[in-house]
């Protein structure tokens, strides 16, 4: 039987990972395909990568402190500490630096929407950036869900 924190390691990863791949690979689109307003769908949207941002923060640093606990200085010569650090820094620079840069263009837009504006070009570059720091971070967690599995 597993312990309470090799459980939760697994817990992590599994919300950290599925959390990622549900909100932006089905929720996501959906709600610009189902949601007949774009600037609402992109709060609606905006609302969940910022929780599973936190929620991915969290998580990162219980296994980041889960495996240097377990593991010490052997933590270092680990693929799946170094997958979840980088995501984790993936993670941070998209939801905190480029999130704040879009959210900049769209107070600079105000009273248009930001696609209505003259940012409008500006917004789609920074929010190309975010969507592939996200993709990245996904295939990442592909990896965290196998390295995990495999014990590594």
């Amino acid at each position: 039987m597993k312990s309470i924190p090799d459980a939760l390691q697994s817990i992590a990863v599994t919300l950290w990972a599925g959390g990622m791949w549900i909100v932006g690979f089905i929720v996501a689109p959906l709600l610009f395909s189902r949601l007949g307003d774009r600037a609402l769908a992109g709060a609606f949207a905006g609302k969940l990568f910022t929780t599973i941002a936190w929620i991915g923060i969290g998580c990162a640093l219980y296994l980041i402190l889960f495996r240097l606990v377990r593991c010490g200085a052997g933590s270092f010569r680990q693929g799946f500490f170094w997958v979840t650090l980088l995501m984790l820094a993936l993670l941070i620079a998209g939801g905190f630096g480029v999130q704040a840069i879009l959210e900049s263009l769209r107070a600079q837009a105000l009273p248009k929407e930001v696609m209505e504006s003259m940012f409008r070009d500006r917004f789609m570059t920074w929010h190309g950036v975010a969507s592939v720091l996200y993709v990245i971070q996904s295939l990442l967690g592909v990896f965290l869900v196998v390295l995990h599995g495999k014990g590594r």
